[in-house]
């Protein structure tokens, strides 16, 4: 049976944390905590997964440090400490679950899944494939 991750190599575990408000930016537009480390220019599944594998009290201080930073939303400016601690709680438990802390480590390590670059391959000499099987019959023969 296919994996069912397929289509999103993001553990799932992360996304309540991901989603979730930081605040709206100066235009009234809500800002997620996705949005946020990517305008800080930071992967934000390796931010989270960094997060998770630090435990709760330090991921509450590394994001505080993180939205003290942003400033797009107007709101952080003053209340950052209370959003971070916030945000902090929606985070997964950390090295209690098996499935989580691999998803984490793999993620943070940047290491790309298997059955992505197999089929990478396959498809690449599927269509390697096709060309030479229809190479000539566009040359005008």
């Amino acid at each position: 049976m296919a994996d069912p991750n397929v289509l999103n190599p993001h553990p799932p575990e992360f996304d309540r944390f991901l989603h979730a408000s930081v605040g709206e930016d100066r235009n009234g537009y809500a800002v997620t905590v996705l949005s946020t480390l990517a305008r800080l220019g930071l992967d934000p599944w390796k931010e989270t997964a960094e997060l998770v594998i630090l435990g709760r009290d330090a991921a509450r201080a590394r994001l505080g440090t993180l939205l003290a930073r942003f400033r797009d939303v107007p709101a952080l400016a003053s209340d950052h400490g209370r959003i971070a601690r916030d945000l902090s709680q929606l985070l997964p438990e950390g090295p209690t679950s098996g499935a989580l802390q691999r998803a984490a480590s793999t993620v943070a390590d940047g290491r790309p899944g298997t059955s992505g670059a197999i089929w990478a391959v396959l498809a690449i000499i599927f269509v390697l494939f096709q060309m030479f099987m229809l190479g000539g019959s566009g040359s005008g023969e």
